[in-house]
């Protein structure tokens, strides 16, 4: 028997190189967003993005402000996308009840409620800081 080395990849992904990776990434990532669009919670964050990106740009006074703003916004997106990638990892093993399955679940769902929290709390503090 060989090495691994000898071994034909699982994924072809990983002979690429240069911009045909970059390239074929792009495409694995616009596949991700879409499939995400499929979710009712990403698409309403996404809907509450494309209100909240600009406003941050009105809202922030320092480029640093803005960036807080913007950034706080696209990061509840980010951790929403990881969570319905666990939740999917998890169904795709079976639909029976597990407790591990449900801590998976659970933390997921908890970390997309404190990028939430994150986010209102940065929303508000420069409200207060702009206005008060």
């Amino acid at each position: 028997m060989g090495h691994n080395a000898d071994r034909e990849p699982v994924n072809a992904q990983k002979l690429r190189t240069g911009a045909s990776r970059m390239w074929h990434a792009f495409g694995y990532s616009w596949a991700g967003l879409r499939s995400g669009w499929g979710e009712t919670a990403f698409r309403q964050e996404t809907l509450a993005a494309i209100v909240l990106v600009p406003a941050a740009f009105w809202l922030g006074q320092t480029w640093v402000e803005t960036a807080l703003l913007a950034g706080s916004v696209m990061l509840v997106m980010m951790v929403e996308l990881l969570n319905t990638g666990i939740e999917t990892a998890i169904d795709r093993i079976g639909p029976e009840w597990h407790d591990l399955s449900k801590r998976a679940k659970d933390m997921g769902s908890a970390a997309v409620l404190l990028s939430l929290l994150l986010c209102l709390g940065i929303w508000i503090a420069a409200a207060w800081a702009r206005w008060a």
